[in-house]
């Protein structure tokens, strides 16, 4: 099993816990915000769900009728998404709705607290284990996640302090408030999984930060070439295709410019972990002086 399949599995299990505790703290309390802090992490439990089956269905080789893969799949789990992340925003309005109407003050509330304090640190230390392993392995899939998974901690954190105020305030209408709060989250959430999604099915470019580095690595391990234009970038999945054209001298031999290709190949698959590199060679008659220059 490849280790971006095990932080994946391992992404699921920590979603399974963190929900089984929070779920745990709103039937203690019956506090409504405690219940929006947990349906919120369903989403947690279903991009991980997702991502397993993304991942596998990736994996599949390209085939005669899917010659560039098959990792596109996995945009279309934000139409599953999108449509529980719907569902848990009507859910939590609607007993925040009921809650406002009838506030009632939460049971147990240090006990709620310290069960849900506890999912919020596991997910902390686990977002800071992807977003850190993420970065080693060069892989944006694994970086996304642990970003995203330390969202849910700051929206954890949000609403335990809120709830904290309840029983010292006396604020019944805190408690029901924060729940409304947390549902605009998820749905704005839930918008940005669909924009992410369709940013990528229409051939997004990378991010900036990874195209600098990409041009960077061009531009230090082109040694023997002139320049490099046309440089265009699109992601597919956990895959990055990167192509350009590489201008060299009208006379070098194809064996020379091949191997400059081969060792420009080998530094973009270790910046970018995944790439699919395609490179057009061209005499430098071809030049245009713009693009990225060759240290």
């Amino acid at each position: 099993m490849s280790r971006t399949m095990r932080a994946a599995w391992g992404s699921l299990a920590v979603a399974f816990v963190a929900l089984g505790l929070k779920l745990a703290a709103w039937w203690v309390t019956g506090s409504v915000a405690l219940y929006s802090d947990a349906l919120e992490t369903v989403i947690n439990v279903v991009a991980a769900l997702t991502a397993l089956v993304a991942l596998r269905i990736s994996a599949v080789p390209p085939d005669a009728d899917h010659p560039y893969g098959h990792q596109k799949a996995e945009y279309f789990s934000a139409v599953i998404e999108g449509m529980l992340v719907l569902g848990a925003a009507a859910a939590i309005l609607r007993e925040a709705y009921g809650a406002w109407l009838h506030p009632v003050a939460p049971d147990a509330p240090l006990l709620g607290m310290v069960i849900n304090g506890a999912a919020g640190v596991l997910n902390a230390v686990w977002a800071a284990y992807l977003i850190r392993s993420g970065r080693a392995w060069r892989s944006p899939a694994i970086l996304a996640s642990g970003r995203h998974v330390l969202t849910d901690v700051w929206t954890s954190a949000g609403v335990l302090v809120g709830f904290a105020l309840v029983p010292v305030t006396g604020w019944l209408w805190l408690d029901p408030a924060l729940a409304g709060i947390v549902a605009l989250n998820i749905i704005w959430a839930g918008f940005g999984m669909v924009r992410e999604s369709v940013g990528a099915l229409m051939d997004k470019a990378v991010d900036p930060e990874v195209l600098r580095g990409i041009r960077q690595v061009i531009s230090t391990h082109a040694e023997g070439a002139l320049e490099a234009h046309d440089l265009r970038t699109r992601t597919s999945g956990h895959v990055t295709f990167i192509e350009f054209h590489l201008v060299v001298p009208a006379r070098m031999a194809v064996a020379d410019a091949h191997d400059i290709c081969d060792r420009l190949e080998e530094a973009l698959h270790e910046e970018v972990g995944g790439a699919v590199v395609t490179v057009h060679v061209e005499p430098e008659g071809k030049a245009k002086h713009r693009g990225v220059l060759v240290l």
